[in-house]
């Protein structure tokens, strides 16, 4: 198909599953947090699932859980140069059937999702709290990913919540630092951690990254803290783990 790129953007691979993807180095690129999370989340495989990509930005995630399902996708995002981009790597990799991109605030959903009905929801939200003294990206579209002018934490979750089946699952990207108030904030929306997996960039470094699951209405027990994730190796190479989440099986 003949899709129509901007000045400013360019097609890349998401290799591991064989789709292409429409990028911008100075609107938006999704990045290795969306890799990861595309591949923590566990999405059932048959068409009957309700599942929901919210932050979507171009929609890198949500064309990721194409491939692990057969169930449609709904993915929203609130910036209009990123929907567009997203629906055009939609149309690209033929998925118009399966994905479906809605440009709103997530905390805007309810008026299309039905509450109480999602089966798997998966968000990359923005991490950065927004303070007097926090430096924002001077790039508005960078600003909005990156930080939370336009929905926080404590927000996500709610809204998370109120979209979720009871036992339906949520998947988050994060950063460790402010990991103890993730795990606050899903517990008062009753969503219950159920994994969580520290990422670093290499042994002998911090994690920078985090990836979390909860369960809607889920036992307060039960949490378990999975191996972590090193990303690069001594030599500046990829681990295989992660290898395989870009790449797939070579």
């Amino acid at each position: 198909m003949e899709i129509q790129l901007k000045q400013d953007e360019r097609i890349d691979q998401l290799m591991q599953y064989g789709l292409e993807i429409i990028q911008s180095s100075e609107v938006f690129s999704f990045s290795l947090d969306a890799v990861l999370l595309g591949d923590f989340a566990k999405v059932p495989t048959h068409n009957r699932a309700k599942v929901i990509d919210l932050c979507s930005g171009n929609g890198a995630v949500a064309l990721m859980l194409s491939q692990k399902t057969k169930s449609k996708i709904t993915a929203l995002e609130i910036q209009n140069r990123l929907v567009d981009m997203a629906q055009r790597s939609i149309q690209l990799n033929n998925l118009d059937e399966q994905v479906e991109m809605i440009q709103a605030d997530v905390k805007e959903t309810k008026h299309y999702i039905k509450k109480d009905s999602v089966d798997v929801l998966t968000c990359n939200p923005p991490y950065f709290k927004v303070t007097d003294d926090s430096r924002k990206n001077p790039n508005t579209h960078l600003a909005i990913a990156r930080h939370e002018i336009h929905l926080t934490l404590k927000e996500l979750m709610k809204v998370s919540a109120e979209l979720l089946k009871t036992k339906g699952k949520a998947y988050f990207v994060h950063r460790p630092e402010r990991f103890l108030e993730i795990m606050d904030d899903m517990r008062a929306a009753r969503i219950a951690p159920k994994r969580v997996r520290f990422v670093y960039p290499k042994e002998g470094k911090e994690a920078n990254m985090l990836l979390i699951e909860g369960i809607k209405h889920g036992k307060e027990t039960g949490l378990k803290v999975l191996p972590p994730l090193y990303v690069f190796d001594d030599d500046g190479n990829y681990f295989p783990e992660v290898r395989r989440m870009i790449y797939g099986n070579e």
